[in-house]
């Protein structure tokens, strides 16, 4: 049975990773060495071991037998692929939301829609703070995951966050889009969910989750990371260059 320790360092492991990947820190290609992220981490390999495994499993990094793990380089199949699902979850979401939400809960969505375009107008003028633009991109997930939870679905929900739709999107969003949104991107879309008409809201978020997939499925196939070379099969002890050091805040 895993004590509460090992499962915290897991835990701490697996937030500190992805969120480097998600503030754009670690870029797609970029070699995941266990031992060294334990030694930044100030833990033992076991519990980093776990993390990969589970980004593996979310898609945020990707492992080849006798060549190791880095953070996963999506293909242009993979970004539309990607979109694909994420509008089929996100329209039923929209639609049920249209149909089913409270007076409070369409109030709490302009709010936030108001707040998610003004953030992304600011990442827009001065985007290099990798800090500020996870804030930014955390706020934008909070917002559709609030959609999904005020459509009274629960299964939806849980659909959306296990497929970790949110996730990957944000992942190619800071990979490939360099287009800034439209004015009021966010705040329209919620006009249209809080109208009450679900083919309206079907048709918003439709178009939403549609936008600018060409851009990021075009500049995502162009990434060039270094080739995934297999480790050789020697036993002697191979001369490698250090990998970049990276920064893994403390959670």
């Amino acid at each position: 049975m895993a004590s509460g320790a090992s499962v915290s360092l897991s835990d701490k492991a697996y937030h500190a990773v992805r969120d480097e990947i998600l503030r754009g820190q670690l870029r797609p290609g970029t070699p995941l060495s266990r031992r060294r992220l334990a030694r930044q981490l100030g833990m033992s390999v076991l519990p980093v071991t776990d993390a990969l495994r589970r980004l593996e499993g979310d898609g945020l990094v990707e492992s080849r037998a006798r060549a190791g793990t880095r953070v996963r380089v999506p293909s242009e199949k993979d970004v539309r692929e990607l979109y694909e699902l994420r509008e089929a979850l996100e329209t039923q979401s929209a639609r049920l939301f249209a149909e089913r939400a409270t007076p409070a809960n369409r109030q709490e969505l302009v709010r936030l829609g108001k707040q998610v375009d003004a953030l992304f107008d600011r990442m827009a003028e001065d985007g290099n703070d990798p800090a500020f633009r996870f804030s930014v991109h955390s706020r934008h997930v909070e917002l559709h995951m609030r959609i999904a939870e005020h459509a009274g679905s629960a299964l939806l929900q849980r659909m959306i966050e296990r497929n970790h739709v949110l996730i990957l999107n944000w992942l190619f969003d800071v990979a490939g889009r360099r287009t800034p949104l439209p004015p009021g991107f966010h705040s329209n879309l919620v006009e249209a969910l809080i109208s009450g008409n679900a083919e309206r809201a079907d048709a918003a978020m439709r178009a939403h989750v549609r936008y600018g997939v060409v851009e990021v499925a075009g500049q995502v196939s162009a990434l060039t990371p270094e080739e995934w070379r297999e480790r050789p099969r020697s036993r002697r002890p191979v001369s490698r260059a250090p990998l970049r050091s990276i920064r893994v805040p403390n959670k």
